[in-house]
């Protein structure tokens, strides 16, 4: 299994991604006679959406890689990319076999990419898991509510984000805020909305319960000294899709191994996604994301907005 962390995600750069091979000839040709036939055109590329740093995300993946290449026989490569946009362009440009998006991610993967999902990840329960997206501010701020966020600053996450930009957005749309009347940053991801927080530097963010769980774990917020001002309905977890042009057999060794995976291999992986401890790796399909094709239609997005 490799990983790579793809910074300055561009269609030049996935134009010059390079796969390379290990070994001698000799090694390969024995490899290659052993491994299934949808092996033989290389490594199956798995792309990661960056909602954590690359740095923590991979050691993680790197688990559930290894335990997918032990069960599909094949080299699996990951990819942490750099926004949500790249990960559907890398899709859509045959760089990609299987992708993690978020829900939102997901739609425009399924409309701009063909992708379809597999697994998402359950709980130990055996119920598909979830979290939900929210607006934190200071204890001892004076923002009591959405309509009191008028003219201050508010912290987003990474544009294209189901919880970090989209729900937010959302939540003030049908409360009658418009954007222009609040000063809307940006941060770049979940993990710096929540550093401008609790620096101080913005009178609210956008804090989603995967976020919480983590930084909480890490003892870098305490919720105590915060203020949840705002929580969306539940939101399905990331699906793990596949490229609607994969090979079928590969499309149904994928999902099998991907359902067989132990506990163990997604433990990791479940942590970052508020899913501790976890169950199996669940079956999902396109119906399972409605609410949030739904969700783009009402916000009139396009794939501008990833």
């Amino acid at each position: 299994m490799k990983i790579s962390s793809m910074i300055k995600f561009s269609a030049v750069s996935l134009g010059l991604l390079a796969l390379t091979a290990c070994g001698s000839a000799q090694a390969d040709e024995q490899a290659n006679s052993a491994a299934p036939a949808f092996c033989a055109d290389g490594p199956i590329n798995f792309g990661i959406e960056p909602y954590e740093a690359p740095a923590k995300l991979e050691p993680a993946y790197g688990v559930l890689a290894d335990a997918l290449e032990r069960e599909l026989g094949c080299e699996v490569e990951m990819l942490v990319v750099e926004d949500y946009a790249a990960e559907v362009l890398a899709m859509r440009n045959g760089k990609l076999d299987l992708g993690q998006f978020g829900p939102v991610g997901y739609v425009f993967a399924s409309q701009q990419a063909g992708a379809e999902p597999l697994v998402s990840f359950g709980t130990a329960e055996g119920e598909l898991s979830t979290y939900t997206g929210g607006i934190w501010v200071a204890k001892d701020s004076e923002i009591k509510t959405l309509e009191d966020l008028r003219g201050k600053d508010f912290a987003l996450g990474g544009v294209g984000s189901t919880s970090g930009d989209v729900l937010p957005r959302y939540a003030l749309k049908t409360a009658g805020i418009p954007e222009s009347e609040i000063n809307l940053n940006y941060s770049g991801g979940h993990p710096e909305a929540l550093l401008a927080l609790t620096n101080g530097t913005v009178d609210a963010a956008q804090l989603n319960s995967q976020t919480q769980a983590v930084a909480e774990e890490e003892g870098s917020f305490n919720p105590e000294d915060y203020r949840q001002i705002w929580t969306s309905d539940p939101i399905p977890n990331d699906p793990i899709t596949i490229s609607a042009d994969a090979d079928p057999e590969l499309k149904k060794a994928v999902k099998d191994a991907l359902l067989n995976l132990s506990k163990e291999d997604i433990a990791q992986v479940g942590a970052f996604l508020d899913v501790t401890p976890p169950g199996p790796l669940l079956e999902v399909t396109k119906e399972t994301y409605a609410p949030l094709f739904d969700l783009a239609s009402k916000m009139g997005l396009t794939e501008d907005d990833i």
